[in-house]
């Protein structure tokens, strides 16, 4: 995204005025959540000057920064104390965006899990494979989410928005690097990951130009 984020996280890139992250904390309201652990690291102070303590969104936001960038699965790790759940949470990229993300319906997917009483790791949402990435990340077949193909299974992409359990992370070590994907596959030979098909709206953005496209098309 450079030259934009030359000076300005990505996650402050704006649509319409509203930027990547408030569109989110606006659909968590929304959706009657409301705290919110945002994690950090290049020019994480801007992100803390533009949302404070999350009131003008009616969400209250604790921040996680990182010195260096932890990758996905070691923000998440470094961020468990403030998150302090009791089993599941959700988690948002900070550079996708997803109007109309269906909050209330993942909610309602994590009361499914706890009452089947399943062992589940981790429940993505999956998308369609964009242009930019035509070979997707996951197969899909069911509700299952796994690395291998089978009959029947759709190769899809992660959208970068999943309800994880806080036992995905406990070989973590706080404050290590870590990648969610290694994390995901291991899980997903023990049959542990759970997945949706979205077909909603929704967009990673990934260039300056594909920003300038969503700007003209949620005008």
């Amino acid at each position: 995204m450079r030259p934009l984020t030359d000076n300005l996280p990505k996650p402050l890139l704006t649509i319409q005025n509203k930027s990547l992250l408030a569109w989110h904390l606006e659909a968590l309201a929304n959706a009657g959540l409301q705290n919110v652990v945002i994690n950090h690291a290049w020019l994480g102070s801007k992100i803390e000057a533009a949302l404070g303590s999350g009131g003008q969104f009616g969400v209250h936001v604790k921040y996680s920064p990182e010195k260096t960038a932890l990758e996905t699965a070691g923000g998440i790790c470094q961020a468990l104390p403030l998150i302090n759940p009791s089993d599941y949470f959700l988690v948002i990229n900070g550079d996708v965006f997803c109007p109309n993300l269906p909050i209330s319906d993942l909610l309602q997917t994590v009361e499914q899990i706890r009452k089947s009483g399943s062992k589940v790791l981790a429940h993505l949402l999956m998308v369609p494979n964009p242009i930019a990435h035509p070979d997707g990340d996951f197969y899909l077949k069911d509700s299952e989410v796994t690395d291998h193909n089978s009959m029947g299974a759709e190769k899809l992409t992660f959208s970068g928005i999943g309800i994880y359990h806080k036992d995905l992370f406990k070989t973590l070590q706080r404050g290590a690097s870590a990648k969610l994907a290694p994390l995901l596959r291991q899980v997903m030979s023990e049959n542990r990951v759970t997945g949706e098909k979205y077909q909603g709206p929704w967009h990673d953005v990934g260039t300056p130009q594909r920003l300038q496209e969503l700007n003209a098309v949620y005008e």
